[in-house]
């Protein structure tokens, strides 16, 4: 009986993986993506770095852009999982990073703006 209620305990507290996530809207991501819009842009970097190809590139990789050390060496790959955590709370994630938003706290909202920022890939019409 230990053993079982150990092993719920430990399944319980291992991260979520990208298909435990809810599936996103990326026409709903767009319109909470205005909230970004202060700091960034999908082409062009701005206070924060551009997003367009964000899915699969390095944390800290966008040329011409001054990440903060912190960011740059948390040896962090943009995947749904990763976005998914630091969307959630920046700061528990990359404690020193320098971005001051507080978060994206509802998971729904934050599959949507993930589904958008998916499907802003380089090639797609949004990257123009």
């Amino acid at each position: 009986m230990r053993l079982s209620a150990c092993l719920v305990l430990l399944c319980l507290a291992l991260p979520a993986t990208a298909d435990d996530l809810p599936k996103g809207d990326p026409a709903r991501g767009e319109v909470i993506y205005d909230r970004c819009l202060a700091c960034h842009s999908l082409t062009r970097n701005r206070t924060g770095p551009k997003h367009c190809g964000l899915l699969g590139r390095p944390a800290g990789s966008v040329d011409g852009f001054d990440y903060s050390p912190a960011l740059r060496e948390s040896g962090i790959v943009w995947d749904v999982a990763a976005l998914e955590a630091f969307l959630a709370d920046p700061l528990a994630v990359v404690p020193e990073t320098t971005m001051g938003y507080d978060g994206v706290k509802d998971a729904r909202e934050r599959a949507d703006l993930i589904a958008f920022l998916a499907a802003a890939t380089p090639d797609s019409p949004l990257c123009r």
